[in-house]
Parts: structure tokens; sequence; C-alpha cells
């Protein structure tokens, strides 16, 4: 079971590059999608919680201070097998939900690492690219393809199938429907080879 720091509408949060080190970002309780900000607790370091989040590379953690969030629990995570092919959504250690899924091109491969669902999002209102939803993660594409002016946040969007994207995850509509449903903000999301 994951843990996950909340920060309410009225809450100012700081993210830090460390613990008490260089501030990295500020929320006034929304992401910059207008989200409420729900981040997931990859540590805990004294009084300090390390947490996935777009502030910061892939691979690092993000701290702010544990008595400016509340912290919850979320059961559900998600991973990715680039290999497969497929999305599989668990609850604890059972399996809820497997879907075959496009993932990024040889120039612009998916990258792999543990990254958290950060925001939900209409796909139409970002454009019709990105089908009926997107789950925006806390990582970034790390090699998008040249003259790519669709930013760099990693996401599981619409998309064809197949090894042919700028490097997010792809679903189809039906699948993508139930993510959004069923997949809390703060949701882990593995992906591996």
């Amino acid at each position: 079971m994951g843990r996950i720091a909340v920060c309410t509408l009225l809450c100012s949060l700081t993210v830090h590059a460390s613990p008490g080190g260089a501030v990295v970002a500020r929320y006034q309780g929304r992401t910059e999608f207008g989200t409420p900000v729900v981040l997931a607790v990859g540590a805990r370091r004294g009084r300090w919680l390390g947490v996935f989040t777009p502030d910061v590379p892939n691979g690092k953690l993000g701290w702010v201070r544990a008595d400016a969030v509340r912290l919850a629990s979320v059961s559900t995570r998600i991973v990715v097998s680039l290999g497969q092919r497929e999305l599989s959504v668990f609850s604890g250690d059972r399996l809820v939900e497997r879907v075959p899924v496009g993932i990024g091109a040889a120039a612009s491969p998916t990258p792999v690492g543990t990254f958290a669902v950060t925001d939900k999002l209409a796909g139409l209102a970002y454009g019709p690219a990105y089908g009926c939803c997107i789950l925006a993660l806390s990582g970034h594409e790390t090699h998008p393809p040249r003259g790519w002016t669709g930013g760099t946040r990693l996401a599981i969007h619409g998309g064809a199938l197949g090894a042919v994207s700028a490097g997010c995850v792809h679903a189809g509509t039906t699948a993508l429907r139930w993510l959004m449903g069923h997949v809390p903000l703060g949701t882990r999301v593995t992906i591996r080879p």
C-alpha cells in the first residue's frame, strides 16, 4: 500500500530539491493543470517526505515538510511492461485490470522508472491526439522527437498501439475511461523494460 501526501485547496506547499534544500516549486493547493495537489510518497527523512513530482528530474524525489500535508493511503498501483506492451492495474497484490498499450518509438523511448499520477484530464481539451483522457504522470519524456512542441510531461493517454509515441504510454478509449474512474491521484506507476 502506498502513501500519498494530500495538499488541501488552501494549502501552500513548497517542494525542495533535498530536505531543507533549494526550493524547486511552490503550489497553492493546485497543480499547473488545476488539479488538487496529491503526491505519492517515496521516502521519509525525519520531518521530510520525499515525493514523486514533475518538479525534479526522473529518478529523483522532491521533498516537502510532513506537517504541511495530510497523509493517506492508496492501494492501487500500475505496472507498465514495455516489452509486453501491457499496462496492469493492481489493488494491493490483486490484479484487477490488464490492457494493451502503445509505447515510445525507438527514437523517443518511454522512460523506465517509478512515477505517479498527478492529474486526470479531459484529453480533447488538449487536442484530438490525446484521445478522451489523460493521466499525467510525475515524469518527463527524456528523448522527445526533433521539433516536438507537445511538452515533455509523461502521460498515459489515447493514441495508437505499437512503438509509435513520443514517449508517452497510449491506451484505448475504453481502458482510459476505466483508468480515470478507478485510479486515484497519487497512484504509483512503475514502467519497466
